[in-house]
């Protein structure tokens, strides 16, 4: 196995390069080469994978991805800490560096890579963790399966069933993509600085979306049915079906009862009402 970086070296590789942890980018750096280690088995990752990174930072999970023999697209938003990794690649792992490429960009604006990724791994900043997980899914039709380390409470949102109280808009959107699990928890000691919050690990594993269906019209109606979670859905979906008689109307098409709340709802129920919507105009 090739060297991990501890936490003597994150600060070491931190304090050259000049870089503070920056709320902005909700940087938190992982320090605990178990936990990076432990990471990349959740993700099943193989020799054969194009992983795509999202915010690989100073690389303690890219170093730990390059030891299965797998190529890493690291996309790094981070100016300093996208120039710093090459170098980290070649003095930890110097056999691996023809299978790290690094991409300088916003992994929420991103549409285009070196390669088409097999695997999403990444250690996600709570406040643009779930766009940048849905928009990553979308964009990337090619990405099988994921595992991604998230604040607790962005894990537990991912992972909610129907009728849970944190079951959301979240939660639907990312079972559009696929079957999702939680795959454990992460203390806040793994990090550098210590996180105010626990962390978890979510994957996913990719499964064709609703045939048939319209992700853009069907995530309306998720958007709409969660926008007032104490109302019943055919007012809450009055505005994007037309008002409440018709909105009723389609509800009953879909099989799904007007009085019902959108926490009740499975996607099923969401692709339902989309596709009555579209045959009621």
């Amino acid at each position: 196995m090739s060297a991990l970086l501890g936490a003597g070296d994150v600060r070491r590789l931190a304090e050259e390069i000049g870089a503070r942890p920056t709320k902005k980018w909700g940087q938190n750096f992982v320090i605990d080469p178990n936990t990076v280690r432990r990471i990349v088995r959740a993700a099943d990752v193989q020799s054969t994978d194009t992983v795509l990174e999202v915010g690989p930072g100073l690389g303690s999970l890219t170093l730990a991805i390059v030891e299965t023999g797998a190529r890493v697209i690291a996309v790094e938003i981070d100016p300093a800490l996208a120039a710093r990794l090459p170098r980290t690649v070649e003095e930890f792992a110097p056999e691996s560096v023809e299978r790290v490429q690094v991409v300088r960009a916003d992994a929420l604006e991103i549409t285009e890579l070196p390669a088409e990724p097999s695997v999403l791994v990444a250690n996600l900043p709570y406040n643009v963790a779930v766009p940048v997980v849905l928009h990553l899914l979308a964009a990337f039709p090619t990405i099988e399966r994921m595992l991604v380390m998230v604040q607790r409470e962005v894990a537990d949102r991912l992972c909610a069933e129907p009728g849970s109280r944190t079951y959301g808009v979240p939660s639907v959107k990312a079972r559009w993509f696929g079957d999702l699990r939680y795959a454990g928890d992460v203390g806040r000691s793994v990090f550098w600085p210590a996180p105010n919050v626990d962390s978890g690990l979510v994957a996913l594993e990719r499964r064709p979306a609703p045939q048939g269906a319209d992700r853009v019209k069907v995530f309306a109606v998720v958007d709409a049915a969660f926008s007032q979670r104490r109302k019943q859905l055919k007012s809450a979906l009055a505005g994007v079906l037309g008002g409440t008689e018709r909105s009723a109307k389609v509800l009953q098409s879909a099989g799904v009862d007007p009085s019902a709340r959108g926490e009740q709802l499975e996607l099923a129920d969401f692709v339902a009402i989309a596709q009555a919507a579209i045959e009621e105009e």
